[in-house]
């Protein structure tokens, strides 16, 4: 009997017949509470683990969760406001008959709508700004719109056999609106991805628009790694110059949609401008 007594004692799911007579417990009512000794059970446990317990709980998550799934500190505007700036210069340099006319427009309202965003958050995206978001998004809208303005006129103009410019001429050309849809691209999926930059450095989406290779192997990436604008622009060129994904795999469909639309651009604009400087030269 006394081992049957002492069997139910060490269970945290029974009652503890000694602790009616003992001590602390005697003055005790005789209810038993399964989920106040299963609570005093993990104190216990909690005390016999301090201090590594206090550790665990506030390096776990740093230490777990990889930098991408968690709260970060946000990226750097430069690199973003350096590939805008690069995108205005192209459009300045392409040919009157392919640019937007007037030209001097889409560039002017393009630097005043970065300016603007710069002047509003200058150093990091660390905050979630409807604003902020909506004049990103207007900004890329008006480069997209410069870009495919000027590569459909291109398009045409080989098309019809009407742009007299010598090959050397004609490849820049071309390499300049390529290289915009390759910017242009890339700040649609840096924009869109998990909700954006902002939304990102919250960790405020759990999955993934596009999966990178550090994702899959966290193993190989340092433990702060996660997307920035750089990886972005690098997909937007392999899309654009393999006309599929490489390394980087898109997961929802409106990425899948986006991706085949730049490498439809890309192919469109590649063929056409080699085969006609290549007939050109003949």
């Amino acid at each position: 009997m006394s081992a049957s007594v002492e069997f139910l004692g060490d269970n945290p799911f029974m009652p503890d017949e000694r602790g009616s007579s003992e001590g602390e417990d005697a003055g005790r009512p005789s209810g038993w509470n399964p989920a106040d000794r299963l609570r005093s059970e993990l104190h216990r446990i909690e005390r016999l683990l301090d201090p590594g317990i206090g550790f665990i709980e506030q390096a776990g998550e740093r230490y777990v969760l990889p930098a991408w799934q968690r709260v970060t500190q946000g990226e750097p505007r430069w690199p973003v406001s350096l590939a805008i700036v690069a995108s205005i210069v192209l459009q300045l340099a392409l040919p009157e008959k392919v640019a937007f006319r007037p030209r001097w427009l889409l560039p002017a309202l393009q630097g005043l709508m970065l300016i603007g965003i710069i002047a509003a958050n200058p150093t990091r995206i660390d905050r979630e700004s409807r604003r902020l978001r909506l004049a990103t998004i207007g900004l890329i809208c008006v480069s997209s719109l410069a870009n495919a303005w000027s590569a459909g006129r291109l398009i045409l103009h080989l098309v019809n056999r009407t742009l007299d410019l010598r090959p050397a001429r004609l490849l820049i050309t071309g390499a300049a609106i390529w290289l915009t849809n390759i910017i242009v691209f890339a700040l649609w999926y840096w924009e869109c991805d998990r909700g954006g930059p902002a939304v990102r450095v919250q960790a405020g989406r759990r999955y993934p628009d596009f999966l990178f290779a550090q994702m899959q192997s966290p193993d190989l990436a340092p433990p702060e790694w996660e997307p920035g604008f750089a990886d972005y622009l690098y997909l937007s060129f392999t899309n654009a110059s393999a006309f599929s994904p490489t390394d980087v795999l898109p997961l929802s469909r409106w990425a899948k949609m986006t991706m085949m639309l730049q490498a439809g651009v890309s192919l469109s604009t590649v063929a056409l401008v080699v085969a006609r400087a290549v007939n050109v030269l003949k």
